[in-house]
C-alpha cells in the first residue's frame, strides 16, 4: 500500500480548554470518531509530557464508532503570564489491519516510510479563568441565597485531591470498558457475517448435489423400466 496522507479521525474539541485554577488537576476529553470502515490506530503526544497525562495515549477505534481519551493537567502551584500557554498536543492515526491491539502500536506505524495512510492533526492548549460568582443585592433573601450559593462552591472547590483522582480513575474505568466492548461487539458481528456465509455456501453445494443425485436416480430407474 502506497503512503498517502489523509485526514482519518474526527476530532473533538480542536483545542483543549482548561478552567485554570492553581494547585488542582484539571482534565478534559478528546472525542474520536472513525467514520471509515477501516480499524484507526491513534497516538497522542505532547510538547510537556511532566505536565499532562493522557490515557489511554494510544489505542485501536474501529470502523464506525467513536473513542474517548481524557487529559489531565497535573496541578500546577503558578499561573503563566498572561495565562497564555505555548504547549501543544500531536494526534496521529493510521489505518491498520483488525488484528493489530494496542499492545502491538509503535511510533514507526504513524510515519509516511511505513507504507500507511497516516494523518497528524496538532492540538493547541488554552487556559481559562474560573467563572466568578455573581452577587446579588436585591433583597436579603436573594442575598442570603447568593452567599450560601458561593460559600458550597467554595466548599467543592477544596475537596480533597484523593476524590478528585478517585473520580477520574472511575472515569477512565468506565472509557476503557466502553470502548472495549465497541471492538468486541464490532468483531463478533464479522464473525457472524463469516459465519453465515460459510452456512449459505454449504446449504448451496447440499442442493446442487441433491438435485444431481435425484437425477442421476431418475435416469437409472428409466434405464431398468425400458429394460
Amino acid at each position: 500500500m502506497s503512503s498517502e496522507s489523509r485526514e482519518l479521525l474526527g476530532i473533538d474539541p480542536s483545542e483543549l480548554r482548561f478552567t485554570f485554577e492553581l494547585k488542582k488537576q484539571i482534565s478534559c476529553s478528546l472525542h474520536l470518531t472513525n467514520k471509515t470502515d477501516e480499524y484507526m490506530a491513534f497516538k497522542v503526544k505532547t510538547t510537556s509530557p511532566k505536565k499532562y497525562c493522557v490515557r489511554p495515549n494510544n489505542g485501536i477505534v474501529a470502523p464506525r464508532s467513536t473513542f474517548d481519551v481524557l487529559v489531565t493537567m497535573q496541578a500546577q502551584r503558578e499561573a503563566p503570564p498572561d495565562m497564555q500557554c505555548k504547549d501543544k498536543f500531536l494526534v496521529q492515526s493510521a489505518i491498520v489491519s483488525k488484528d493489530i491491539t494496542p499492545k502491538d502500536i509503535t511510533g514507526e506505524m504513524f510515519t509516511k516510510e511505513s507504507g500507511n495512510v497516516v494523518d497528524e492533526v496538532r492540538l493547541k492548549v488554552v487556559y481559562a479563568p474560573p467563572s466568578q460568582p455573581t452577587s446579588i443585592n436585591e433583597g436579603s433573601d436573594k442575598e442570603n441565597l447568593g452567599s450560601l450559593s458561593y460559600q458550597e462552591t467554595t466548599r467543592e472547590s477544596k475537596e480533597p485531591d484523593r476524590i478528585i483522582s478517585e473520580s477520574l480513575a472511575l472515569i477512565l474505568k468506565l472509557n476503557e470498558e466502553k470502548n472495549s466492548a465497541i471492538q468486541q461487539n464490532h468483531k463478533l458481528r464479522e464473525e457472524l457475517d463469516l459465519l453465515r456465509r460459510d452456512m449459505s455456501r454449504q446449504i448451496s453445494g447440499f442442493s446442487v448435489v441433491f438435485v444431481l443425485a435425484v437425477a442421476l436416480l431418475g435416469i437409472l430407474l428409466g434405464f431398468f423400466m425400458k429394460r
